[in-house]
């Protein structure tokens, strides 16, 4: 995350592991609850008018609320890879220089991941004595060498990928779930999705995963991280039977409702443990809401204009709140997007915009529907302040190898490792590496 993410991940790290040191306090706890799509105006301390959100906007009035909250990048991968390194996607290689390279995410076929020069939150937090554990949706490379247990994390109960399927296990396979180092089964198979009614019990599986985790590591005196990386509310979303049809926002609105009752119960156990005041949790969402999934299965970015794949306010304006009580004082704290043009503003021309950006007013314009006139006095003086901050960010920026420039079919998950014992290993398509696709 940028803005408000990467300092305080920095500073985190950095007094987690000052922490260690003789005589010093015990190191914090820390939950990072990681949601997949989840737009600005989703939650009812943000506005959202239902107000099905009673836990999180409890968390928000004990803990401190970020109204303006930025991710790195509008897309889940490169999203996450900037979360948990602290570097920005283009310095991480978490990005394409393919033509028409806004979708740059890591499908199946992608050949790169997470690169070993990374260094990643879980990795610092190993040497300060925490245990880690992800659960739910990895995204950052789904190849052997990409493995979040060879990239610091102890423990991880979820998939690579998103939950996209169901797939054939001949031109395509099913998506696999992973425990620790092994596969125990694929979505849709071993861990069923009713695209007809959006039942599954995901969300569920993951809550409990997260309170064991917890229970056994203050059992252990253990400072712990846990990332909690769930992925209901991307389409197709899901919700368990309890949560069917109860939300007045329909499906999607069911998936927030049980993420929202989840978060009341990791909440309720760091209570029942006696570790609130040791422990600091932190909410946000890794991109804004997917317009394109609208009306039934997307979210709200509020009054922001566009969503997720793009770089306006709704794409990267991000919900978040920190919660950590005694230590955190309470209380602080349109659908043509995306995909379509927006007329005088959006461009898929492949050229450079820094030197005469689109420069919009969001305290007067939040929906950036009016850029500021080029020949204006405001436009210009703004300008000269943009300019000097892109001059000197030009100036220290050292790429990163690109990670989402090549695809090749005999990559995707044919025979993960543990597909052995469930037999469950399929025959790869011969390998021909090429130059990924990455469609508008």
């Amino acid at each position: 995350m940028v803005a408000c993410g990467a300092g305080w991940r920095l500073l985190l790290v950095l007094s987690a592991a000052g922490f260690g040191a003789v005589g010093a306090p015990k190191p914090p706890n820390i939950l990072l609850l990681l949601m997949d799509d989840m737009g600005w105006g989703d939650l009812g301390v943000y506005g959202e008018p239902s107000r099905e959100t009673p836990n999180l906007d409890r968390m928000a009035a004990e803990g401190m609320l970020f109204p303006n909250f930025y991710s790195a990048n509008p897309l889940c991968s490169p999203s996450r890879a900037a979360l948990l390194t602290g570097r920005l996607p283009i310095r991480n290689g978490f990005y394409t220089t393919n033509g028409h390279a806004r979708n740059a995410y890591t499908p199946q076929e992608i050949v790169g991941g997470i690169p070993d020069g990374e260094h990643l939150l879980p990795e610092l937090l190993k040497g300060a004595g925490y245990a880690s554990k992800i659960v739910g949706k990895w995204h950052l490379g789904h190849r052997p060498q990409f493995h979040p247990l060879k990239h610091g994390f102890d423990e991880w109960f979820g998939s690579p990928n998103c939950h996209f399927g169901p797939y054939d296990n001949r031109a395509r396979p099913n998506i696999p779930v992973y425990r620790d180092w092994e596969m125990v089964g694929r979505y849709y198979e071993e861990f069923p999705i009713n695209l007809r009614t959006g039942e599954a019990n995901l969300t569920q599986v993951y809550l409990q995963e997260a309170l064991d985790f917890m229970k056994r590591q203050q059992v252990a005196q253990r400072p712990f991280f846990l990332y909690w990386a769930i992925d209901a509310t991307h389409a197709p979303v899901y919700a368990s039977r309890p949560f069917l049809g109860t939300s007045r926002r329909g499906r999607y609105g069911d998936a927030v409702r049980e993420i929202d009752d989840s978060v009341g119960k990791i909440l309720s156990l760091l209570r029942d443990l006696r570790i609130t005041e040791n422990t600091f949790v932190f909410f946000t969402s890794d991109n804004g809401a997917a317009l394109i999934s609208a009306p039934k299965q997307g979210g709200s970015n509020g009054p922001f204009l566009c969503g997720k794949q793009t770089t306006f306010e709704g794409g990267m304006r991000e919900p978040a709140i920190a919660w950590w009580p005694g230590r955190i004082p309470a209380g602080q704290g349109i659908d043509f997007c995306p995909g379509q043009n927006v007329s005088g503003v959006t461009t898929h021309t492949q050229e450079e915009h820094t030197k005469l950006p689109l420069i919009f007013h969001l305290g007067r314009d939040p929906g950036e529907r009016y850029p500021l006139s080029f020949a204006s006095t405001e436009y210009l003086d703004a300008l000269r302040g943009v300019t000097l901050v892109v001059q000197q960010h030009q100036k220290t920026l050292v790429p990163g190898q690109p990670q989402l420039n090549v695809c090749n079919q005999a990559v995707m998950n044919w025979a993960p490792p543990g597909c052995e014992k469930l037999g469950k290993c399929l025959t790869p398509p011969e390998s021909i590496p090429e130059k990924c696709s990455w469609p508008h």
